[in-house]
């Protein structure tokens, strides 16, 4: 019969380590809250405004410090304030970290895990901006709302007026801009010659004339026109209320500008009118000096394929300090521009970066497919990438380095410059022999072939 041996001080379990001791779970819906202070103690509460302070008064209660909650949807909001009025240090978890925790998932176990996690220091806290960028950040994702609402009605209109055969996308590039404005508006006066309205077209259009003619001469429909009335209608309503949006964000942006005071003001602000181009649906009102003065003297529009759409979406969606995030690789890495490597066994399963809906990720994509298209450095970089690796793996790169200059000009209040050092050229041209070289004898070409070539 074996002997039992005694257990040495090496052989003694390994216990996880209690890092936040006071402690509490909380699992989000849509209807009701489950509030776990311990692994033996889960109380539901509903979701009215009575119940949060319940919520509130019952951790006080158990002397509960930091609370666990979980980003669903976003309902977490309401008690997320309400718990941070209360004195209580929130921790927003990402739902990812729990989803693969093992168990039948229902929300009693979720808000155990949270507590138990979350005591032992395993959960970690998902970005959350200031009180100013956070107002201005639903201005902003609301006005993008009413912008795609608006789009609709143009391609409704453009629909009604091809079931008229009135082509007047086909002559036109936008027909929401000025000269389709005007002949919309005329039809809808009651104006039906090709003659007249093909007049009301810009000279500057490059179609030409006769086909600008017949391309406004159509079938008038009665039932037609009743509906392009009413999408211009609401087109106009849309672009009403947009305008009211952007106003309330200038307004704000104001009051900021008297609350702090800035080492430089706006009005310091000269852009560069011929790099940047004003686009259709950019605000009003002067995004770049608001952004120079917020930053501190620093124009981030000098970034090539950077427009005002981009500098407003990361004013309004992080704010410009970056203070939250260690490096610009850091922030590059939040916004999804870094491999998410997952090795098993020292084999490479995977380096695809991960899907982000983060609209800051998406305007500086859309900033580096701009770069791609421009004579640029950043251009050059672009068009490197996507002849060994793809477009889509062009815009990805692209985007991560537009996004560390960012970083980096926001940290070091320095201007944009893309120039590269004697030491990053010297690399550039040695790499670039190598290659020759290396193409050279794998077609087995001779010394006296190779001299008379260049010859």
């Amino acid at each position: 019969m074996a002997k039992s041996k005694k257990a040495k001080a090496s052989d003694k379990m390994i216990s996880m380590p209690v890092v936040n001791p006071n402690a509490a779970g909380i699992d989000i819906g849509s209807r009701s809250h489950f509030v776990c202070v311990a692994q033996d103690n889960v109380k539901e509460f509903p979701v009215f405004t009575h119940d949060l302070h319940e919520i509130a008064r019952h951790l006080q209660s158990y002397g509960v410090k930091t609370v666990a909650l979980e980003s669903t949807g976003y309902y977490w909001r309401p008690l997320y304030i309400l718990l941070q009025d209360y004195g209580f240090e929130v921790t927003l978890v990402n739902a990812r970290h729990l989803k693969n925790v093992k168990g039948h998932k229902t929300d009693v176990v979720d808000s155990r895990w949270l507590q138990l996690l979350h005591s032992i220091g395993l959960l970690s806290n998902s970005f959350q901006p200031d009180i100013i960028t956070h107002q201005l950040r639903t201005y902003a994702r609301h006005r993008k709302s009413l912008l795609e609402d608006a789009s609709k009605y143009i391609t409704k209109m453009n629909k009604t007026l091809v079931l008229m055969n009135i082509q007047l996308k086909a002559v036109l590039r936008d027909i929401a801009g000025v000269s389709g404005m005007r002949v919309i508006e005329a039809i809808l006066s009651g104006e039906r010659e090709a003659s007249k309205l093909e007049k009301l077209v810009s000279i500057r259009c490059e179609s030409e004339r006769k086909d600008i003619l017949k391309a406004l001469t159509g079938d008038w429909r009665e039932e037609y026109l009743f509906e392009l009335r009413d999408c211009y209608d609401l087109y106009h309503y849309f672009w009403g209320k947009i305008s009211n949006i952007d106003k309330e964000i200038e307004r704000l942006l104001i009051e900021n500008s008297k609350r702090n005071q800035h080492e430089v003001s706006k009005s310091d602000y000269k852009p560069d009118k011929k790099k940047k181009q004003h686009q259709k649906n950019d605000p009003k009102f002067n995004v770049g000096g608001f952004a120079y003065e917020m930053t501190g003297g620093v124009d981030l529009l000098q970034i090539t394929g950077v427009g005002i759409n981009t500098v407003l979406t990361m004013m309004t969606e992080v704010g410009f300090g970056m203070s939250k995030f260690k490096s610009g690789k850091h922030l590059a890495s939040w916004l999804g521009y870094a491999p998410n490597r997952k090795i098993t066994g020292g084999k490479l399963l995977s380096s695809r970066t991960r899907k982000k809906t983060n609209p800051l990720a998406k305007v500086i994509r859309d900033a580096a497919n701009s770069a791609g298209n421009s004579k640029s450095r950043l251009g050059d970089f672009f068009r490197r990438i996507a002849y060994r690796k793809g477009r889509s793996v062009a815009i990805t790169a692209t985007a991560r380095k537009i996004c560390v200059i960012m970083y980096k000009m926001l940290t070091t209040k320095q201007s944009f410059s893309y120039d590269l050092s004697k030491e990053e050229t010297e690399k550039i041209k040695t790499r670039k022999i190598k290659n020759i070289l290396k193409s050279i004898k794998g077609h087995d070409i001779s010394k006296y072939e190779l001299e008379t070539a260049w010859v």
